[in-house]
């Protein structure tokens, strides 16, 4: 069998299991196992794949069928420019995501070296991409589940900056000690309705923590808290900078002007969508 026909017949057991982009996900297949980009996959549609590589490939259709998330069969995802390992023991790392990193690095300029929390780091995709691009910067890396640190301390010492990060296993902003104040409090929390996430796509249902995805009855638990005490934590001029999800800009925004924040800023991703609260404790 051919590459391009390995190609042709993963494109089709995917469709039929329902993956909405099987002709991507049957390329990035192919590219892991032929050891080569994308790209140069569909160059060589003339080579003859081996019997190894097609059991191989065989496998990994299977667990992709069965709407396992082509990341966690490749291991890596790409984001904000930079390669991350990934694992069931923190959230994939999404695209609009990348606009909170872009968003906080612009907000860096008036700290000469900042101090920044990063709440819930998961992976640790927005801590280090962080500290890939600001090596002035020291950050804070804070999450409840002890693997997810583990997979984000992995991740900060293939790329280079697990000198700048302080992972602590934490709930919350228990993570910082009494008096404990920071520049930038950022955070990339759980904001899906409870009884939503029975409705998410299998691929997130089955496959991302719930403790990453569960934001409580109203999808808002975890702005209420940051609201009420994040701005205790935060020296003067700093600012929290917090993503939310679809149509939760009004009751976020709402959230933290109800709580006193003098300053409440909402900023949209590159879709245009209204996706990251900021919030300031001074004018």
């Amino acid at each position: 069998m051919t590459v391009g026909e390995s190609i042709l017949d993963a494109v089709q057991r995917l469709s039929r299991a329902g993956i909405e982009s099987p002709q991507v996900d049957a390329e990035w297949l192919l590219a892991e196992i032929l050891s080569c980009s994308r790209t140069e996959v569909l160059l060589r549609a003339e080579a003859v794949i081996s019997a190894g590589q097609l059991e191989r490939l065989n496998k990994q259709l299977k667990r992709r069928s069965s709407r396992e998330p082509l990341q966690h069969i490749l291991g890596v995802v790409g984001f904000f420019g930079y390669e991350f390992r990934v694992s069931p023991a923190a959230l994939i790392p999404r695209p609009e995501t990348e606009t909170l990193v872009e968003l906080v690095l612009g907000l860096l300029t008036p700290f000469p070296s900042p101090v920044i929390l990063d709440l819930g780091t998961g992976s640790g995709c927005v801590a280090i991409s962080i500290a890939k691009r600001c090596p002035c910067a020291n950050v804070i890396a804070s999450d409840c589940s002890y693997p997810a640190l583990q997979l984000a301390q992995q991740n900060a010492e293939s790329l280079d900056v697990l000198s700048q990060i302080d992972f602590r296993e934490a709930d919350g902003l228990t993570s910082l000690a009494k008096g404990e104040q920071m520049d930038l409090i950022i955070s990339n929390p759980p904001y899906i309705p409870t009884r939503e996430i029975a409705g998410l796509q299998p691929e997130v249902r089955y496959h991302d923590p719930h403790l990453a995805l569960d934001g409580g009855g109203d999808g808002l638990m975890f702005y209420r808290m940051l609201a009420a005490r994040a701005r205790h934590h935060l020296k003067q001029g700093g600012k929290l900078v917090a993503e939310f999800g679809d149509n939760q800009e009004q009751d976020v925004e709402e959230l933290f002007r109800q709580a006193g924040w003098p300053r409440v800023e909402i900023a949209c991703d590159l879709s245009g969508r209204p996706r990251i609260v900021i919030a300031s404790p001074t004018q």
